[in-house]
């Protein structure tokens, strides 16, 4: 972390280094049968796929696309009328001083009446953070405004469940690599239903990713897992949030409540 500062006037100013734009995917609530919350994915000002945004970032303007992204989703979001919960993933090593840089999300907020306590700040497993306290500083920061914190990619890194208990995070995503043919392999039932109980000893909300069968829904649904999100249920939309009329609900044995 640089003491100088540079990175967090960087960060304060968030201009746009390049043109990319959001789109919104659903997060399922099985139980209840609607749209629990989206998560906003970087897309190229045309739609184009995340790798062609993410070929653009570089040490040099990662601070700023850190807070344009934030900046991007919110507006985006508030503009299209969201109602749900929004997960915008952050680069915890693009903060620099947890106060200074959570500003330009702060103002962004305000200025588009975004409720602060529908954000989720979504950060992966497998981010190499060499300073632990860092990213502890960042989450009690972040839970100060209200926001919740989110641990994606869960089970595809080497710190598992010692991270968890680390951080004490407040949603935990698992990633397809435990949900890809679940329905299969008893030993990915076991782990995922082990999760389960886990999320729910410590108060953590288990969002399960990457479903594209009725069959794997059916195995996760039965082995304790009620939030999804999935290629089957609905495609991310490009500068669109979707209603629960559009999400594909066959196979789920719930639909959207009347």
């Amino acid at each position: 972390m640089p003491a100088n500062g540079t990175g967090c006037a960087a960060c304060r100013q968030a201009k746009p280094i390049f043109a990319f734009s959001m789109a919104f995917q659903p997060i399922i609530d099985l139980e209840q049968g609607r749209i629990d919350g989206h998560e906003a994915l970087a897309r190229g000002p045309n739609g184009e796929a995340a790798d062609f945004v993410f070929a653009q970032v570089n040490d040099a303007n990662r601070y700023g696309f850190d807070q344009t992204c934030r900046v991007t989703a919110i507006e985006l979001a508030a503009r299209l009328g969201m109602r749900q919960q929004l997960s915008i993933n952050f680069l915890p090593n693009a903060v620099y001083e947890p106060r200074a840089c959570i500003r330009t999300t702060l103002e962004t907020a305000a200025r588009t009446g975004f409720p602060l306590d529908r954000l989720t700040f979504e950060f992966t497993e497998q981010e190499r953070i060499a300073d632990n306290q860092h990213i502890r500083n960042i989450i009690a920061e972040y839970r100060r405004h209200g926001f919740k914190v989110a641990l994606d990619d869960f089970a595809t890194a080497f710190s598992g469940l010692s991270r968890l208990v680390e951080l004490k995070p407040d949603i935990v995503k698992l990633d397809r690599v435990l949900i890809d043919g679940i329905d299969t392999d008893r030993h990915k039932r076991v782990v995922v239903a082990g999760m389960c109980a886990i999320a729910r000893e410590l108060g953590i909300k288990l969002v399960a990713e990457g479903f594209e069968r009725a069959e794997e829904i059916a195995a996760a649904r039965d082995a304790g897992v009620r939030f999804m999100q999935g290629f089957y249920f609905a495609r991310p939309a490009f500068e669109r949030v979707l209603d629960d009329a559009a999400v594909n609900w066959s196979g789920s044995e719930t639909g959207p409540v009347e």
